[in-house]
């Protein structure tokens, strides 16, 4: 019977940021939300910084709160899951990536179609296709 990865059954690892440990995931959204709220604050915005601070400490919530699920112990192991949760996770991954892409494009013709530039839309859009003809290249190299 194949055992679970130490992520998932909880066994200690020496200490080092990205080892996943059990609050490292919590603090981040912690953190990134209190740059989320200053950023805000200097922009004259401080209640939506508060706003985006109280959500991102709910995300990380999440993860202390549930804890003992399965799959939110495998989205925190990132990486380090077994093959079944790296194969969720990539194409979960695709699947975002082309709603964003998808959002790009719309976003891109609606300003245009409004007599505008198009930015910045225009530069996603590019970033987007570049990164993925160079990834299309690299990895292909590598097989």
């Amino acid at each position: 019977m194949p055992t679970e990865p130490p992520e998932v059954t909880g066994h200690r690892h020496p200490r080092r940021w990205g080892n996943g440990g059990r609050w490292e995931l919590p603090l981040f959204c912690l953190v990134l939300g209190g740059i989320l709220w200053a950023a805000s604050w200097i922009g004259g915005h401080p209640v939506a910084g508060l706003f985006s601070f109280l959500i991102m400490a709910g995300f990380g919530a999440i993860f202390v709160v549930g804890r003992r699920s399965e799959s939110l112990r495998m989205m925190a192991a990132g990486r380090r899951a077994d093959e079944r949760w790296r194969s969720i996770d990539l194409r979960a991954t695709a699947i975002s990536g082309l709603a964003v892409i998808t959002a790009v494009i719309v976003g891109f013709l609606w300003e245009i179609a409004h007599g505008r530039s198009g930015q910045p839309y225009a530069l996603l859009g590019a970033i987007a296709g570049l990164t993925y003809l160079v990834a299309l290249v690299w990895l292909r190299w590598r097989s």
